[in-house]
């Protein structure tokens, strides 16, 4: 049975109510590039450059509301099925001076922490979006590690995947693949509005 690579995340989708808050919070406080954008005056979809490939995406609808605050970690009863994003620096210098920015605007930010594999520390952006930032110190994927007294017989397993679990499927021929359009094909089929602005057009 064929082991799948995977090379990370395209995006993770995320929302918010207020899209200029989040550009000034995640471009222009944290540093992450504004690389596209669809929408109206309805919904709008945003994409922030973690690094080449990798994104934060916004979706902004009308009737979108602000989450309610959480500490990150903290047990939570009730409906939830996130609690917080981890984003990784180049440099332990990069760590710091992202830690500084956020003082100086006057957003809360944690002590930088120590969690033996890397160094972070935890914000919130304008959505009460738990935010961690870190500089990694240890690679977790070289020597897995499970300390949970309490696992299931499935985790005891270990940490390879049980392909032979995954019964019953079949790899699509090539003739038998169809794709269809997506909503994001836009980027690419209207015009890039960026570009008329540098061009001083309309």
């Amino acid at each position: 049975m064929k082991q799948i690579k995977y090379r990370g995340f395209n995006h993770i989708a995320l929302v918010t109510a207020d899209m200029d808050k989040t550009v000034l919070f995640w471009r222009d406080i944290i540093g992450l590039r504004l690389v596209a954008g669809v929408g109206n005056t309805q919904h709008r979809q945003y994409f922030f450059e973690i690094s080449p490939g990798q994104y934060i995406s916004f979706f902004q609808w009308p009737d979108a509301e602000t989450i309610d605050e959480k500490d990150p970690g903290a047990v939570y009863k009730g409906k939830i099925a996130f609690d917080h994003i981890c984003i990784e620096v180049d440099k332990e210098d990069n760590l710091w001076e992202i830690k500084a920015r956020l003082e100086a605007q006057d957003i809360w930010v944690t002590e930088v922490l120590d969690h033996g594999f890397i160094y972070s520390f935890f914000t919130t952006d304008p959505n009460n979006i738990n935010v961690e930032i870190c500089f990694s110190k240890k690679d977790l994927s070289e020597t897995p590690r499970m300390t949970d007294s309490d696992m299931s017989d499935l985790v005891k397993e270990g940490p390879e995947p049980q392909l032979t679990k995954c019964i019953n499927y079949k790899t699509p021929d090539i003739a038998d693949r169809k794709v269809y359009p997506g909503e994001l094909r836009k980027l690419y089929e209207r015009k890039n509005l960026w570009n008329r602005n540098k061009k001083g057009e309309g």
